[in-house]
């Protein structure tokens, strides 16, 4: 999987597509990625205290990388990912502008 945790992404489908977000988890064996904001899902929490009251938080949810392109710091747009070896180091490169990530 080419895009790892801290990266930023743009959705390109779904229900929250065309924002733009931080990658916070990546599950590379399922292909999946968590990021902030994205793919909200609603998730019901007891009281854990007498007297006090139950909540709805909202929590993201993981979706499939194939939702995703990562964003370009070098150009700021969103692109495909290659890859090169340079000093004896496997790196990232953005397709659209050559720069490494």
């Amino acid at each position: 999987m080419k895009i790892k945790k801290g990266d930023t992404i743009k959705i390109i489908s779904g229900k929250d597509r065309g924002k733009t977000a931080k990658v916070l988890r990546v599950d590379a064996k399922a292909g999946l990625l968590l990021a902030e904001g994205m793919n909200l899902k609603k998730k019901h929490v007891r009281p854990r205290e007498q007297g006090k009251h139950g909540e709805v938080l909202q929590v993201p949810a993981f979706f499939t990388v194939a939702k995703a392109m990562i964003i370009c710091p070098a150009c700021g747009k969103p692109a495909r990912l290659g890859a090169r070896v340079e000093n004896g180091e496997k790196v990232r490169v953005c397709k659209k502008c050559g720069a490494i990530i």
